[in-house]
């Protein structure tokens, strides 16, 4: 994300002043977006990446040319110690009020063709990332704090070849029910949000536009989602009025999966 993009977005209300929050993956698409929404709004915004230092600190920089307030850490989702370290890190500028558990990977094949590698890394980094990245949190979380998973809609409506990655995210949504019923008793709310077919560096990599177009044509709106369409219902939960939402999963695809 370019500071010209962080600077043209509407100005939000200023409702997450003085909040914390971490935001894992946030050097690009979803997860960008994400950090600068919740720093639009006020918080001060940890943003992780695993490999990509540069991006990272681009999307910090920018948010703070914005007038924002993001810092760029280091952080393997999947790594123990990693968290550990970023927690410990957070926890030098306060208590922790938002987590977003955005950092996620993608790997295809039908059960013929892949391997265990492959399930091993994706289940890694998309279901055991969040839980080495929650654990440690916990104890620094305030109460009232709000947990935010990024599943998707291949969750429940699976495609041919996403067998690891709809598995990872149906567990992803387990998760976000059950502890939910946890933290409930700290008045810490656990949601999910489900992203569509939506537009980042990855899907314009990988997704022909003949298949772009199939998905529009699918879509009760009319167009593929947009990164900061997924990161205005997250800064929804995060904020004052996603108060009462817990153990949800927001599906927000534009009426793909009705």
């Amino acid at each position: 994300m370019t500071t010209a993009q962080v600077q043209t977005q509407a100005a939000p209300p200023k409702n997450l002043l003085g909040k914390i929050a971490i935001v894992t993956g946030g050097s690009r698409g979803i997860g960008a977006a994400i950090a600068a929404r919740l720093a639009a709004q006020g918080a001060t915004v940890f943003i992780t990446y695993a490999r990509s230092k540069e991006s990272a600190e681009k999307v910090a920089a920018a948010i703070t040319l914005a007038g924002g307030k993001a810092i760029a850490v280091q952080a393997n989702v999947a790594s123990a110690a990693d968290n550990q370290a970023l927690v410990a890190q957070v926890a030098k500028h306060g208590k922790i009020d938002i987590l977003v558990n955005n950092a996620g990977v993608f790997e295809g094949g039908s059960i013929e063709a892949v391997s265990i590698d492959q399930y091993e890394r994706v289940f890694d980094t998309n279901v055991r990332g969040v839980a080495v990245t929650t654990m440690p949190a916990l104890p620094q979380m305030n109460g009232g704090g709000r947990i935010i998973h990024i599943s998707s809609v291949a969750a429940r409506a699976i495609a041919p070849g996403f067998g690891f990655y709809s598995a990872t995210k149906a567990a992803l949504d387990a998760l976000t029910r059950a502890w939910a019923q946890d933290l409930g008793k700290r008045g810490i709310t656990v949601n999910s949000v489900s992203p569509g077919t939506t537009l980042t560096e990855m899907l314009e990599a990988g997704l022909p536009e003949a298949a772009k177009q199939t998905y529009v044509s699918k879509t009760a709106l009319g167009r593929l989602g947009e990164p900061d369409d997924i990161a205005a219902v997250v800064a929804f939960l995060a904020g004052p009025d996603g108060l009462w939402m817990n153990g949800k999963v927001l599906e927000a695809d534009g009426g793909l999966a009705v």
